[in-house]
């Protein structure tokens, strides 16, 4: 068996063969949206931004029998690697691969400097026994929620939208226009303060960090639906929410991604209209759009709270899960 780099920029085929053994691999434990061929490409050549890729493949007859891909910060959270993904195909599980695989990235993250090594998975099955066996351990636990559009008591949502006053709503389709990065980039700064790990510091988005995240939608061709609240007053930014859209919506479903009001704003019930309101504006725009699944830190009681109002019922939860790389010893289990 050997691991062997896989040049991102040059072994097309290579990443396509390790997303079809990422999603055969894990089409039990996760049967939400997959991730699109073009999404998966993006994040193996190019990733977020202040980023740095590499992946490590076994390849066998031209196919990628296993493989992963590390993350590593290159502005904040220096000190970390985030493992994604870590895949064995089905036929070749339960014979070692999976473990070479890992102790192999832990090599790698050690290399890198980096003392803390995250991956996230389903709370239950393969990926979390795996987790368990490589002796991680659980730093945050995640719910999924979807709201079926086609049985949404559509006008028990109307009655339900709030009246913000001193406030007004501002909405945009694509990526954020130049002038607005500014704006988008405070309110992507106030997530700062959702629930994670205490061993992480805040992401500092920039202007030009995030102008680089948003064309990246384009890059594989995503389209989100953004929905601004500003203070009348002085039109400062008071939170914002965004829905994502792959393709021509024909997969089903939408994927609500960012919520958040800064916290001199909040108050007002500013994050059940953005949300309503982006809601109602994405029933009008995508009409095959069926279901939308969104990600809470099961500790975030208040957007949980506004989920449940708005009808989303559990799908699942995962768990993100943590490792002092530094003190790891190869615990050789079968995988």
């Amino acid at each position: 068996m050997r691991i062997q780099p896989l040049d991102v920029h040059e072994q097309g085929d290579l990443i396509t063969s390790l997303h079809e053994t990422y999603v055969t691999a894990y089409a039990v434990d996760d049967q939400g949206p997959p991730i699109s061929s073009a999404r998966f490409g993006h994040t193996m050549r190019v990733g977020r931004p202040g980023r740095r890729n590499e992946a490590w493949v076994v390849v066998e007859d031209g196919v990628v029998v296993g493989g992963y891909a590390l993350s590593l910060p290159l502005l904040d959270n220096v000190h970390t690697a985030s493992l994604f993904p870590l895949a064995v195909r089905p036929d070749r599980q339960g014979r070692g691969l999976g473990s070479a695989l890992f102790e192999h990235a832990v090599g790698r993250v050690r290399a890198e400097g980096r003392t803390l090594l995250v991956v996230e998975t389903a709370a239950t099955g393969s990926g979390a026994r795996f987790a368990l066996a490589h002796r991680m351990t659980e730093s945050l636990r995640e719910a999924r929620r979807t709201l079926d559009l086609r049985k949404a008591d559509w006008e028990a949502l109307e009655r339900m939208r709030p009246h913000a006053d001193g406030y007004s709503l501002e909405r945009w389709v694509g990526p954020t226009p130049p002038e607005l990065l500014p704006d988008l980039a405070a309110l992507m700064n106030g997530m700062n303060d959702a629930p994670r790990d205490d061993d992480f510091e805040d992401e500092n988005y920039t202007v030009e960090r995030l102008r680089e995240l948003e064309e990246s939608m384009v890059a594989v061709g995503e389209t989100g639906y953004t929905v601004v609240a500003r203070r009348d007053s002085d039109g400062a930014p008071a939170g914002f929410t965004r829905i994502v859209v792959g393709g021509d919506g024909s997969d089903g479903w939408g994927h609500q991604v960012d919520t958040t009001v800064l916290k001199e704003h909040r108050g007002h019930r500013l994050g059940l209209l953005l949300k309503l309101a982006n809601l109602f504006w994405l029933r009008e725009r995508e009409p095959l759009v069926e279901r939308i699944i969104t990600w809470n830190a099961t500790s975030n009681s208040h957007m949980l709270a506004i989920n449940e109002a708005m009808g989303f019922e559990l799908f699942d939860e995962w768990t993100l899960w943590r490792l002092d790389v530094q003190a790891w010893k190869t615990p050789h289990p079968a995988g």
